[in-house]
């Protein structure tokens, strides 16, 4: 299942500026690091997978994952054949599918955890993201 929940803050920004941002000073190792969490959705089956690699100080390479462990399938775009016939479900998992894609790119150009953006329609893969971000970052601080 899927829950519903709108961004309740978000800041006007341009998704079309893709230089990177001056990062933050250096207070993470440089490595690869692996987070895993659910968030506070603890009562779904839901589970983010975040792959973070550091070097000079800097956020060279994200990927990030959803993963539902009772279907054992990543979350995709193609999720939605869970939901058939129910649109609004359907637009959930296109949101926060978009979501997924978007919310490591921005961390690359931010370079700051904190500066990245809720996407509107997309609060719950955002609060995963941010969730296995976390705890992938507790092994990276100096």
């Amino acid at each position: 299942m899927v829950v519903v929940i709108a961004c309740s803050v978000l800041k006007k920004h341009s998704d079309d500026d893709s230089k990177p941002e001056p990062g933050l000073p250096a207070i993470y190792k440089d490595g690869i690091y692996i987070g895993t969490s659910r968030s506070s959705y603890i009562s779904e089956p839901f589970w983010g997978k975040v792959y973070l690699t550091i070097e000079n100080g800097s956020f060279t390479s994200i990927s990030f994952v959803i993963r539902d462990s009772s279907l054992h399938e990543t979350f995709t775009d193609e999720y939605k054949k869970h939901y058939e016939g129910n649109p609004v479900y359907i637009k959930q998992v296109i949101n926060d599918w978009h979501g997924i894609q978007t919310y490591p790119k921005k961390l690359l150009r931010k370079q700051n955890p904190g500066k990245v953006d809720c996407i509107t329609g997309a609060t719950w893969s955002y609060n995963i993201f941010q969730a296995a971000l976390d705890e992938a970052l507790k092994n990276a601080k100096r």
